[in-house]
């Protein structure tokens, strides 16, 4: 397989808040999908860089077949002249995305592309790339979620796992900041005086770790806390910077109930403290649907998937969390993400490219189920 097309979007530095490079990504990836048929719909920003859907056919035009997302993003981490070499050598090739993830959309780009030379035009598979997932997608969340409710199944092209396994399962997460208001005094003369917000917020990092449940999944950290003025003052003010992750939904809804609670009730008199932040990206938990999906998929292509669950996040918890069934990892298997060792072995490509083109024929050419109006995952491997 030849690289030298890819190379030229990895050489591209597309850090998130590199909006020129990452529109100028897009702008690249845009002329390769219309040159399929896809339509490409911009969703311009002013602070980062523009999202793009391409779609196949316009809604009064599609038939009854299940209708396909194929998502993914344009960012990447590493800054301006940080990392932007690209190489390859007999078994992997190297540089910033080649995994994470301008390789998983290359990869869906060939798919699309072998597609598109057998039936001649491709009519209910969509394509969405956004630009800010690397930050946590705090802008497209919403627009993932809301255009999601248009299909029917989602496939993810982050990085697969070392035997290529497709993930079935990420953990939610949520980021959240506490800031806690005392009384300052002198520390010497007027002790007694003082509200000790730094001592509030050292009570209330112990309670909000002893939130993890580690059997169920779940973790709680405090990542980051400051307060005080000096040793000589009673602090009147401290802050903490917590992350909550998770593997279920009762346990997010404990957790949160916990942690309004407990600042809502500072262990110091006369401190207040105030919570902000909340989820960024909902738990991608599997589901029945979701093994239906599986099932087909592992009926067209004639062999099992191995499958795998991240503690890590993707825009997959977006779609999953929305109610479509939704499978990650078919992108490269690779390893040194974010980080100039990022690398992704060549001969995934390939596969994932075979797989990805059969899955996806599948659902151009399965038939529609006239009675119900759709075709049921599980039905059209049949």
């Amino acid at each position: 397989m030849d690289f030298k097309e890819l190379s030229s979007i990895i050489e591209l530095n597309s850090h998130t808040r590199n909006k020129s490079g990452v529109d100028e990504n897009g702008i690249i990836f845009s002329s390769w999908m219309t040159a399929l048929g896809f339509k490409a719909e911009i969703f311009e920003r002013d602070a980062i860089g523009n999202h793009i859907k391409f779609f196949s056919q316009s809604s009064n035009e599609r038939d009854n077949r299940k209708r396909i997302l194929l998502l993914g993003h344009l960012d990447t981490v590493f800054p301006i002249n940080s990392f932007t070499d690209f190489r390859e050598d007999e078994e992997w090739i190297y540089g910033p995305g080649v995994c994470d993830m301008k390789g998983g959309n290359y990869i869906a780009l060939c798919a699309l592309r072998r597609l598109h030379a057998e039936l001649g035009e491709i009519r209910n598979i969509d394509m969405l790339l956004v630009s800010d997932e690397e930050t946590g997608s705090d802008d497209s969340k919403y627009l993932t979620a809301e255009l999601a409710k248009d299909y029917d199944a989602c496939l993810v092209f982050e990085a697969a796992g070392p035997n290529h396994e497709v993930v079935i399962g990420r953990k939610g997460v949520g980021t959240f900041k506490v800031q806690l208001t005392g009384k300052g005094a002198h520390a010497g003369n007027h002790y007694a005086d003082g509200c000790n917000a730094n001592l509030a917020a050292a009570h209330l990092l112990v309670a909000l770790q002893g939130l993890t449940d580690l059997a169920q999944g779940t973790t709680v950290n405090v990542g980051k806390m400051s307060g005080g003025i000096g040793a000589n003052t009673i602090s009147p003010s401290a802050e903490l910077l917590v992350e909550m992750r998770y593997t279920q939904t009762s346990e997010r809804d404990r957790v949160l109930a916990e942690l309004e609670r407990l600042v809502a009730t500072p262990a110091i008199a006369g401190v207040k403290a105030r919570l902000s932040g909340g989820i960024q990206r909902d738990v991608m938990q599997p589901s029945s649907a979701q093994a239906q999906l599986l099932a087909t998929i592992e009926s067209v292509l004639g062999y099992s998937l191995p499958t795998e669950q991240r503690g890590g996040v993707s825009d997959a918890n977006i779609v999953a969390a929305a109610g479509v069934p939704t499978l990650d990892g078919f992108g490269p298997f690779g390893d040194g993400d974010h980080t100039p060792k990022e690398r992704a072995l060549k001969a995934s490509f390939e596969r994932r490219i075979d797989e990805t083109t059969q899955i996806l024929r599948h659902f151009e050419m399965a038939r529609p189920d006239v009675s119900s109006g759709s075709v049921s995952p599980v039905a059209a491997a049949g």
